[in-house]
């Protein structure tokens, strides 16, 4: 017989790696948050709530695009503290920092097979007038429009991909690997060492939700820091090779303008004109990074060969997990 005890550890485990929807007990609530007609019931009453402030914001200020701005962030400022609290999409979103930190010196080497072409790819196009002209002339909350454009399309892609991983790793594990994925974990020697049927480790719908959050908010820090440093790239390259005369000249509308930081003009940093460009970069970068990231093969192989076996342990621990005796797997509480 198997203890509470070491159900709770199990249990606990799952929350410290960012696994909550593995849980026993609380699937159920989290479900009805998921289902259809709530998650429709919730984006009406966001969407809203986003339009009466975008309105407001509108008239108040006598511009179209900053009450548009206003009203994309409030809905997704009400949507992240609807799935950080009632979905614990907190939970995952603090492990996968947490691991991206922890694994800083694998994002070099792995970001290494993606710059060399993104940066002379991006190089070319932050030296052509045309791209100046449109990014620069971009007001900057239309600007700040475009960037989240980039980042949901590239969110949407992840999320297309990402899902065939984890159907991979799933199908993998009910090989005769199920004790050694189990090993430095609570339920170590508690896994069959006979081979396990695909059902046995089939996950939920929710748990295969869970692993592909995992996989999305660890590829979108990835992104995140890849696009800073791009972002920096450009910055210190435009301070050192393009001059305000340059800018001038591709621009033909005056002196370029400092940059404003809190209201005030910072006349030592980077011009409006270059910030602009560089940040429309960044986030076409970002973009490009995250497509690539999913297709290309070799990076897909190094990218998930560190993360692969986080992904193995999860599922054989929730493999055994749901053999422990309380535990229940159709979304009730567990007897104790």
């Amino acid at each position: 017989m198997v203890s509470d005890t070491t159900q709770r550890d199990v249990e606990r485990w799952f929350d410290d790696n960012g696994l909550p929807y593995f849980v026993a007990g609380r699937s159920h609530a989290i479900e009805s948050w998921l289902s259809n007609r709530r998650i429709l019931l919730t984006l009406l009453a966001v969407a809203a709530l986003s339009a009466g402030a975008g309105v407001t914001i509108w008239r108040l200020s006598d511009s179209a695009s900053i009450g548009t701005l206003c009203g994309v962030v409030v809905f997704l400022t009400i949507l992240g503290v609807y799935a950080g609290r009632l979905l614990r999409m907190a939970t995952i979103a603090r492990w996968a920092v947490r691991r991206t930190f922890d694994s800083l010196g694998l994002l070099f080497p792995l970001a290494t097979r993606a710059l060399p072409l993104l940066l002379l790819f991006n190089t070319f196009l932050f030296i052509n007038t045309e791209v100046w002209q449109v990014a620069s002339g971009l007001r900057r909350d239309l600007l700040w429009i475009s960037v989240l454009f980039f980042a949901t399309i590239a969110v949407v892609f992840m999320l297309v991909r990402l899902p065939e991983e984890v159907r991979r790793v799933e199908r993998e594990v009910a090989s005769d690997r199920l004790a050694e994925c189990c090993e430095g974990t609570p339920v170590e020697g508690m896994a069959p060492e006979h081979q396990t049927s695909p059902a046995d480790t089939e996950l939920s719908r929710l748990g295969r939700l869970n692993l592909v959050l995992v996989l999305l908010f660890n590829q979108a820090i990835q992104v995140l820091l890849l696009s800073i440093a791009v972002l920096a790239f450009f910055l210190v390259f435009g301070k050192l090779a393009v001059t305000d005369d340059v800018i001038t000249t591709w621009l033909g509308d005056g002196h370029p303008d400092q940059i404003m930081l809190f209201g005030r003009s910072i006349s030592w940093g980077p011009s409006n004109e270059l910030f602009q460009v560089s940040l429309f970069l960044a986030a076409f970068s970002g973009l490009y990074f995250s497509v690539y990231a999913v297709t290309d093969e070799k990076y897909r192989a190094e990218f998930f060969s560190s993360i692969e076996k986080f992904l193995e342990r999860a599922i054989a621990v929730h493999t055994v997990y749901r053999t422990l005796p309380g535990t229940t797997t159709d979304g009730s509480e567990p007897t104790r």
